[in-house]
């Protein structure tokens, strides 16, 4: 067994099951996705630590590897089906994205920085995954050509609602993301119905903004 495959099981036992993620089907991709692949050569001794790792490698904007457990519960909280389709918006180096097509019939990964989409592509390619499409896109637009979908996961902190996303969901769809838009930072999950929209929070997390979803900067006299 490798080392990395030691750091995996580790990382499984020691961060997603204390919190709470009881999906088997999580686990077991968590288990199976080689990690170490979406972090950058120098980076990979940290791949999997209870960290948020920079992967942007320069890029315009800052773009993250988000911490194991939260990815984790994010995708248990989006109670995704084998027949979903799914979004995975500001995919960076494409790992939630490949986690999640394990789970889902579709997976559509939108990031805005073109070379780490590129790279997400061939992260993705790499693995043979063949349910799962990356998208040069900003991040408030999603994806409508290939909307609705049954569930949307933000890979990173929203400060603004992102509305644009939410009508992007089907009818009883879920959108998982982090927010920090009345003086608190918790994941949260936003369901479609019947043309509203209810939220529902579910763990206190700090983790970097995406790009395009900032609080706009307060006017100054």
């Amino acid at each position: 067994m490798s080392d990395f495959s030691i750091a995996r099981q580790k990382m499984v036992d020691g961060q997603v099951r204390p919190s709470d993620v009881t999906d088997s089907r999580i686990i077991d991709s968590m288990l199976a996705i080689p990690r170490e692949m979406f972090v950058p050569e120098a980076k990979r001794p940290l791949a999997y630590l209870d960290l948020d790792i920079d992967v942007s490698e320069g890029g315009s904007a800052k773009r993250f590897l988000l911490r194991p457990a939260v990815t984790a519960k994010m995708l248990q909280a989006a109670g995704i089906g084998e027949t979903d389709s799914v979004l995975v918006v500001g995919c960076a180096s494409g790992y939630l994205a490949a986690v999640a097509a394990h789970l889902a019939r579709r997976v559509t990964a939108t990031e805005c920085d073109s070379a780490l989409a590129a790279r997400a592509k061939s992260n993705l390619a790499a693995l043979a995954l063949g349910n799962v499409s990356v998208k040069t896109a900003p991040v408030p637009d999603g994806d409508s050509i290939d909307a609705p979908f049954d569930a949307i996961l933000l890979n990173g902190m929203a400060e603004v609602a992102p509305e644009n996303l939410y009508r992007q969901l089907k009818e009883g769809g879920r959108l998982v993301g982090a927010f920090a838009m009345a003086g608190t930072q918790r994941a949260m999950v936003v369901t479609a119905s019947h043309g509203d929209f209810g939220y529902r929070a579910l763990f206190d997390t700090t983790i970097p903004v995406l790009p395009g979803l900032e609080r706009p900067p307060a006017f100054v006299f």
